[in-house]
């Protein structure tokens, strides 16, 4: 069996880093790790390719080669999964979809032969074994969460790793929380499924033997979804790992605020060579954080929590919403103040939208609100419900905040006020390389020389060098995603 595993493109959007890749000869942030797992639990005698649209075309050559096309998906990818979809049935494909926006849309694609729905470790095997017999069902579908433990080591070396900036890893599934704009307890549920400590190594030793030296993304919704197993378990398991490979693995991840909370595991995070954090903030107002049932988030001095979280040693990057019912004119101001005093540099601002399966789309579907489905790309300057606020004002809000933090004055401060609270130096650092050269050569040029940020540029090169000169390379690394930021930006009209 000759199968195509076929990744859609993405849209070009704040998160795909795409005009910051092209400083460092990139062309993707991330693999599909999901196609990668799936790949390991597909029989043994199918042969296997990988054609991640995001970094290679779809030939003819390859569809002929294949008898059947995986196409995993998110929301963001549905205009190319269209596209994708119809070359493969054109060309008298099998097609196997699955992932994200099929769990949730699957009903809007006709023309795909099977749906492996939900967490393939329990819907893939009854497929599978049906497919053999040549009976297979059109869906397969669970209720029930999987055992990560039976979670196997991805294919890496399907994937072309030259071609991303880092490379992916899940430890957990689920999420303690139940934030109403979120889809992810719908899909993994309230308790958080982690994989045993041995399984992460091995996932990282064969990136290791693929050749792979630089950062790592930990792709839980909330690593610290469960503590204790993280602080027993894996951060001391990491940590020795990173030891024994010359500690050159920067790791990132996503938690949720209350990792504030705990010094020793923001220490044990940066023993274990993490840096980075994503965090949702979404809304300094407190009325927006008790609509979205954003708990976590309440009651607690937010700036100080952030401040808190970068002075440990892990930068932490931050989710910011709009749209909320409860937000008034005001909120746009309040929201690009409290990026600039936290010191968030890259701050993901975007209009609040109702994903499917989430509390938060079935309450504006009862209230009659709802307008239409998800692009799946909450920054991209669109929303699919009617707001309280008037639409108008609401888009002009949001376009009035990327310019309020992305603009080379605000941006380039926020990174001074960053890294001035960023007292310690991270525990790992990634192997330089020609790469790194090559980026702080383009910057010198494209943002030091050609750029409109020439001054805040080498402003702050000066500040870095006197005041922190171990970061120089994460501050040309910062000066660089703003370069991507402010192309979005202009992009969106703001």
């Amino acid at each position: 069996m000759n199968t195509l595993l076929l990744y859609p493109r993405f849209p070009d959007t704040f998160w795909s880093f795409k005009h910051a890749l092209k400083f460092i000869h990139k062309r993707s942030s991330l693999p599909p790790l999901g196609l990668l797992t799936l790949a390991s639990m597909l029989p043994s005698d199918w042969k296997l390719r990988l054609v991640d649209l995001n970094v290679q075309a779809l030939t003819d050559k390859a569809l002929r080669w294949a008898d059947t096309v995986c196409i995993s998906a998110m929301i963001a990818q549905r205009p190319s999964v269209v596209e994708l979809i119809a070359r493969c049935r054109a060309a008298g494909k099998t097609i196997i979809a699955g992932g994200p926006l099929f769990t949730s849309a699957h009903a809007d694609f006709p023309d795909v032969d099977h749906f492996v729905l939900n967490e393939a470790e329990l819907t893939l095997p009854g497929f599978l074994a049906d497919f053999a017999q040549g009976r297979a069902q059109r869906v397969y579908a669970s209720t029930g969460f999987a055992n990560v433990h039976e979670s196997p080591v991805p294919r890496w070396e399907l994937a072309k790793l030259g071609r991303y900036g880092s490379m992916a890893l899940q430890y957990s599934r689920g999420c303690p929380f139940d934030c109403e704009f979120c889809d992810v307890t719908a899909k993994f549920g309230h308790r958080p499924r982690t994989k045993q400590a041995s399984q992460v190594i091995a996932e990282l030793d064969a990136l290791h033997a693929a050749g792979w030296r630089g950062p790592v993304f930990f792709v839980d919704d909330n690593l610290i979804g469960n503590k204790h197993t993280l602080k027993t378990e894996l951060l001391p398991a990491l940590a020795l790992w990173q030891h024994a490979k010359h500690r050159h693995f920067p790791f990132f991840t996503e938690a949720s605020i209350n990792l504030a909370d705990d010094p020793a595991l923001m220490q044990a995070m940066v023993e274990a060579g993490f840096d980075t954090v994503f965090i949702g903030i979404e809304t300094p107002d407190a009325a927006g954080l008790a609509e979205c049932h954003k708990r976590q988030n309440e009651r607690r001095d937010l700036v100080e929590c952030v401040k808190q979280i970068q002075r440990s040693g892990l930068q932490v990057q931050g989710g910011f919403i709009v749209g909320f019912d409860s937000d008034v004119s005001s909120i746009f101001q309040r929201q690009i103040d409290f990026i600039q005093t936290s010191g968030i540099v890259t701050a993901m601002v975007g209009l609040l939208n109702a994903l499917p399966d989430t509390k938060l789309h079935a309450r504006l579907a009862r209230e009659g609100r709802l307008t239409g489905r998800t692009s799946g790309d909450n920054v991209d300057g669109t929303t699919n419900f009617i707001p309280r606020m008037p639409i108008a004002e609401l888009q002009e809000g949001y376009k009035r905040i990327l310019r309020g933090i992305y603009a080379p004055r605000p941006y380039y401060q926020r990174i001074r006020t960053f890294l001035h609270e960023y007292h310690r130096r991270p525990r790992v650092s990634e192997s330089l390389s020609w790469r790194h050269a090559f980026a702080l050569v383009t910057s010198s040029i494209r943002l030091g020389i050609v750029g409109n940020e020439r001054f805040q540029y080498w402003r702050l090169m000066l500040w870095t060098l006197f005041h922190r000169p171990a970061m120089l390379q994460l501050a040309i690394t910062l000066a660089i995603y703003g370069h991507h930021f402010r192309k979005c930006c202009r992009e969106l009209g703001a």
